[in-house]
């Protein structure tokens, strides 16, 4: 059982599955952060030593975490003696062969869910996916995930890449729209509080049919009265009216065979 690990990275990931680590009696020894700030806020909060000195980091955990953004993950792998260490990355659209030639017991381990510092989850609900260089390995993290979640699951690299892109349609592009939306009502002295429960809707609906089944809207029925109406009103905003225009097309082309 993986009972100590170290924790390099003190971002949104990062300070959250430490957390829920934490809170399942697993001992953090170390955050590692290239902002001092950073690693000593998530240090205190988990009872854990900090360090901005690569050449300080603890490998003496039975895990080491690398919880860092995609560009500089080979950077800081390449500065660390890691031979022989079991190591994962967290990163959805890196391939586990970037591990391979800094130790031969690695794998992933990916939290499917969007973070934030300031917000609590319940990581029991969030699916964790894992790849590992051996089946030795996997046990060892499946063990650790179930720790943590309800929802486990083995998947490839080339898997977790179309899981992450579908993540990023879903997930990033569908909270830029809100943060448009809200944009657009707020210029117009509407408060976004009036579309909340559309949302709440939208969300709500796609979990018991088929997106493409509830879809609705002018697009998908092609209402050029009112897509005309809708790009009148965005004049002087090319940006929004080719996002708009971009996006109908899309929904209507995905419907208008069947």
């Amino acid at each position: 059982m993986i009972q100590t690990i170290t924790l390099i990275g003190a971002g949104n990931l990062a300070t959250q599955l430490g957390t829920v680590l934490q809170q399942k009696g697993i001992q953090i020894l170390q955050v590692y952060s290239r902002s001092v700030e950073s690693a000593k806020e998530l240090a205190t909060k988990l009872g854990s030593t900090f360090t901005t000195d690569l050449a300080k980091i603890r490998t003496d955990a039975d895990l080491l975490i690398f919880a860092l953004k995609d560009d500089v993950l080979e950077t800081v792998l390449s500065q660390l003696d890691i031979n022989g260490k079991l190591i994962v990355h967290t990163a959805g659209s890196l391939p586990m062969s970037v591990l391979a030639n800094h130790s031969n017991k690695h794998g992933v381990f990916y939290p499917l869910q969007t973070f934030s510092k300031q917000r609590e989850l319940e990581f029991s609900e969030i699916p964790i996916c894992l790849e590992a260089s051996s089946p030795e390995i996997l046990d060892r993290l499946k063990e650790l995930a179930y720790c943590l979640s309800n929802k486990v699951e083995e998947i490839d690299s080339a898997q977790r890449q179309s899981l992450h892109l579908a993540a990023v349609f879903t997930c990033n592009f569908v909270n830029h729209f809100y943060y448009l939306g809200n944009q657009i009502v707020q210029n117009n002295g509407i408060d976004f509080e009036l579309l909340k429960p559309l949302i709440q809707e939208t969300a709500a609906k796609v979990m018991e049919i088929d997106p493409f089944d509830a879809q609705t809207g002018p697009a998908k029925r092609f209402d050029e009265a009112i897509i005309n109406k809708h790009l009148n009103f965005l004049e002087g905003q090319p940006e929004l009216q080719e996002i708009y225009s971009f996006v109908s097309r899309s929904i209507f082309q995905a419907h208008k065979s069947k």
